[in-house]
């Protein structure tokens, strides 16, 4: 739990459906880290190739710029960790558990504390983004195991891992109804992820105070490890979370029980996932263009075992109902109130709806009921949506998604408004 210093967060900070008015959203720019993307290390960093960061930068800047024209409040996630680190208190706070010999290694402490503690907030926060490689020492400081350091090749050279990744916002940290959970991510490239973002909630002062549902990054959480882009927070008191390739049930029986203790939802829908690359996410097969249509991918979604979670008087304090063979989309219409859901299946034949769902066909994120930004490569799912009376916005894809994630993945809502149905 995240401990309160001075001040309080906004009270209507808050993500209280899928679809309703987006007022306030956390994006990441590309910059320094996609920039350390290599071909050697692209695989272990997540990315399915290099990224021409330039290109990506002038999407991602399109992309800001079309959610701001249309009235949301976005907040880069560069400028805030650059603002908490000028907050007095917030850069030791951090440091203190980054720069430590089991990180940067013995006798490179001093030294690298030495020359972050000497930068400016922006720069600090563009190094422990976009990480801190040995070559970025200046000469003459602990030569000796410099020199050590600089034997290692690839992603071990870093005394700051370059975290990519950070890109896609949804991931690290979740905003469900009015609080949040601060998230144990699956893969050893996105783990010090959270941490920034705890710095964050904790110190800037436009998140002090904000409530925190489930998660630390300073515990050892072993297989409970939860993820963004498989949790939605739908309305009507329900989330439904994908147990997935990245998101385990020791983690969604966790936060269940953390949701309905603290009466922060009232049921919590499963969506048991193939563990597949090209569905690490429910988001990445699954998500809301209006209050009651959705976009999916078939060949995923057709096999999802569907759970309802919902609270129990009895130990652990989570009842888990097996819905058998009915469909994720029915378990969720009702849950919703809805006589059913309008389905949207990704477009094209066999071999076209593969690549489209491949290149986040299904990744919308909506702006409104009713519009939603997604990639301009799918257009075969996009036409199908427009067709069915969803207005597409769309981004430049070619950059931003070799990291497999779209318009949703790269966004973090922070305040978004209920829906009725």
């Amino acid at each position: 739990m995240i401990e309160p210093t001075t001040g309080s967060s906004s009270p209507t900070y808050g993500v209280h459906s899928e679809v309703g008015v987006l007022r306030k959203v956390l994006v990441c720019r590309p910059g320094l880290a996609h920039r350390r993307l290599t071909p050697s290390n692209s695989d272990e960093l997540l990315f399915d190739d290099v990224m021409w960061v330039e290109a990506a930068q002038r999407d991602h800047a399109d992309f800001v710029n079309k959610l701001t024209q249309r009235g949301v409040e976005v907040v880069e996630l560069h400028d805030l960790l650059a603002q908490t680190m000028d907050v007095p208190g917030a850069r030791d706070w951090l440091l203190d558990r980054k720069i430590v010999p089991n990180r940067v290694g013995l006798g490179l402490v001093d030294a690298t504390r030495a020359i972050l503690d000497s930068l400016p907030g922006q720069q600090l926060a563009e190094f422990l983004i976009g990480g801190l490689a040995t070559q970025d020492l200046p000469n003459g400081h602990g030569i000796g195991y410099v020199a050590l350091a600089r034997e290692s090749t690839g992603a071990r050279e870093y005394l700051l891992p370059p975290l990519p990744n950070t890109l896609y916002t949804r991931d690290t940290t979740c905003w469900l109804y009015g609080g949040l959970t601060m998230n144990p991510l699956y893969w050893p490239a996105r783990k010090e992820e959270t941490l920034l973002y705890k710095a964050i909630y904790q110190f800037h002062p436009d998140f002090v105070g904000s409530p925190v549902w489930w998660g630390d990054p300073e515990q050892d959480w072993g297989q409970a490890t939860f993820e963004g882009g498989d949790i939605m927070p739908v309305g009507n008191g329900v989330v439904l979370m994908g147990m997935s390739e990245r998101t385990s049930r020791q983690a969604i029986t966790q936060v269940a029980a953390a949701l309905f203790t603290q009466g922060a939802a009232e049921k919590v829908i499963v969506a048991g996932m193939p563990k597949l690359r090209a569905a690490m996410h429910l988001d990445t097969v699954f998500t809301f263009a209006d209050r009651d249509i959705v976009t999916l991918y078939p060949t995923i979604m057709d096999a999802v075992h569907t759970f309802t979670l919902v609270p129990s008087d009895t130990a652990p304090g989570v009842d888990v109902i097996d819905e058998g063979s009915t469909p994720f989309v029915d378990v969720v219409a009702k849950a919703l109130g809805l006589d059913s859901l309008r389905v949207i299946e990704t477009g094209g034949d066999v071999y076209q709806s593969e690549r489209q769902q491949w290149d986040s066909g299904n990744n919308a994120v909506a702006l409104e009921p009713g519009v939603v930004f997604t990639y301009d490569r799918n257009t075969l799912t996009n036409t199908l949506l427009r067709k069915a009376g969803v207005e597409v916005i769309t981004i430049v894809g070619a950059e931003l998604g070799r990291g497999r994630g779209g318009g949703h993945c790269m966004t973090c809502p922070i305040v978004r408004d209920p829906v009725t149905f």
